[in-house]
């Protein structure tokens, strides 16, 4: 079982790796997930993922999340073929936390430099927390 501290890492890189570990087998539990970071700028941000959430609904969806980790859950799910079998086992293997939850406290978290915040080129970058917020969501 591996731990990832989700502290400033780039969403879309830590998820693009996490998809590859789980398919190779490997259990993975993701910390933080309100401190990860979505590049782009913040209303150009919020607006994309309030249309997602604006165009489903509750009854018919299809059904994006406001919370952090199922923010970063659906993520690694659409990088995964999660309609098969593996797929489906490959996202089992997956735990999403928002802070850190007292059974992974001891557990020594790992980071992955190749989706640091240090890689952006750019200052424009939104806190998945602050983000979630703004979607109306209550973790």
């Amino acid at each position: 079982m591996t731990v990832i501290d989700a502290n400033n890492l780039i969403l879309g890189r830590m998820a693009s790796i996490v998809a590859g570990r789980i398919l190779n087998g490997e259990k993975i539990n993701i910390i933080n997930a309100e401190k990860a970071i979505i590049s782009g700028r913040k209303d150009t941000t919020f607006h994309r993922y309030k249309a997602y959430v604006d165009r489903g609904s509750r009854e018919f969806g299809p059904r994006f999340p406001r919370r952090p980790d199922q923010i970063i859950a659906r993520t690694i799910r659409g990088m995964i073929p999660h309609t098969k079998t593996t797929g489906r086992e490959a996202y089992n293997r997956l735990r999403v936390y928002i802070g850190v939850p007292p059974e992974l406290s001891k557990e020594q978290a790992g980071t992955l430099n190749e989706a640091s915040i240090m890689r952006l080129s750019t200052a424009n970058y939104t806190v998945l927390g602050d983000l979630s917020t703004r979607l109306g969501s209550k973790y």
